[in-house]
Order: structure tokens, then C-alpha cells, then sequence
């Protein structure tokens, strides 16, 4: 997604793709469990980019250790 399309989102736009980013989340929170960081990061990115929503790759990797470490982590801020 350009910047362009994240500026011009409307408050309902954001708001669907925050949902939609902690619909993934959850996905793989409950699919994943046990599997090995890689996995799970490869796991939110593809979920990430199917419902369209912008997320660091820092913080895709953060979430990743943390939903492999303690099973779950937060969801991710999205414009």
C-alpha cells in the first residue's frame, strides 16, 4: 500500500484495517502455536498483505518472538 492510499483513508477505512490487522493476529496466534518465529512471522506477513495492512518488518519480527515465546502478542497499530 502507498502512502498516498494510508493518508487518504478515511476514519472508516482505518478502522477496518485495524480490525482486519487484529484479525490476523488472532489467526495466527491460535494457528501457530508452538511453531518456530520464522514460521509465524511468514504467517502474519502473508495475513498482513491479504487484508492489505502496513507493518513494519521490525515489529512483524517483534510479534513473531512474542506470539513463539508467550502465545500471543498485541496488535499492531495501523494507519
Amino acid at each position: 500500500m502507498s502512502e498516498q492510499q494510508s493518508s487518504n483513508a478515511g476514519p472508516e477505512e482505518s478502522e477496518a484495517r485495524q480490525e482486519a490487522a487484529g484479525y490476523v493476529v488472532k489467526r495466527v496466534e491460535s494457528w501457530d502455536e508452538g511453531a518456530e518465529p520464522e514460521t509465524i512471522r511468514e504467517d502474519l506477513e502473508e495475513g498482513m498483505d491479504e487484508a492489505q495492512v502496513q507493518v513494519d518488518d521490525d515489529e512483524l519480527d517483534q510479534m513473531a518472538d512474542d506470539i513463539h515465546d508467550e502465545g500471543s502478542t498485541g496488535t499492531p497499530e495501523v494507519e
